[in-house]
């Protein structure tokens, strides 16, 4: 049987209505981990935004901001929800910070998202009990970041990503696939094995991409 890949077993989780959600909040790697785990985020994908500068590098990353952006299914986890677990996962305000690199950013992509934004953001200022300073825009753009930098966690562990290589034979496949979103989750502490085969089983996927995914992860060695 020839290896089948992660685009071919994830097919019908891409064809799921989404949202995008761009956060701020640090360096992106553990924020990437944080909302991979979370049931309902279908990718993440790391990168640089927030600024004017062209072409944003790791090295050269002019006045953006690191930065994860999240796909996420409305019918699954609401954007209220991301946002209330941005707000309890940083310290949002400017003096805690030395430049644009780790700034508290948020970008919406449309007014629905705003109020949101500003609903939640009172929320949050009555729970610190302080005024809350993330500086919140319409978006405008996201660069992004380096293979190197994608999935960050996940890649720490060698011996676990040897035994995924045939459903990624592109390191680029881990940008758009839920599984990877999990394992980086996972890896960082966020969820069990448990848990996420229980949700691979509600995943809109076939019985057999189902099956390739959940021994997969039950048979994975870290």
């Amino acid at each position: 049987m020839e290896p089948i890949t992660i685009v071919e077993v994830e097919h019908g989780l891409h064809e799921i209505p989404f949202e995008t959600a761009l956060f701020g909040m640090g360096c992106f790697w553990g924020p990437e981990a944080r909302f991979g785990g979370i049931p309902g985020v279908l990718r993440t994908r790391v990168g640089y935004a927030g600024g004017t500068s062209e072409n944003p590098t790791y090295r050269k990353m002019g006045d953006h901001t690191e930065t994860v952006e999240v796909d996420f299914d409305p019918t699954g986890v609401s954007y209220e929800t991301l946002l209330r677990v941005f707000w309890n996962n940083h310290y949002p305000n400017r003096d805690a910070y030395k430049g644009r690199q780790y700034l508290s950013i948020l970008r919406y992509r449309s007014e629905e998202q705003h109020r949101d934004i500003e609903r939640i953001k009172k929320e949050m200022e009555t729970v610190l009990g302080e005024a809350i300073e993330t500086e919140i825009a319409p978006f405008e753009s996201f660069t992004l970041a380096e293979t190197r930098h994608q999935k960050y966690y996940l890649k720490r562990y060698p011996k676990a990503f040897e035994q995924i290589k045939d459903l990624f034979p592109i390191p680029e496949m881990l940008d758009d696939s839920a599984f990877a979103a999990r394992l980086n989750g996972f890896v960082k502490g966020f969820g069990t094995r448990q848990e996420l085969i229980k949700e691979i089983t509600r995943w809109p996927i076939t019985s057999n991409a189902q099956r390739v995914l959940s021994s997969t992860l039950q048979t994975m060695k870290w």
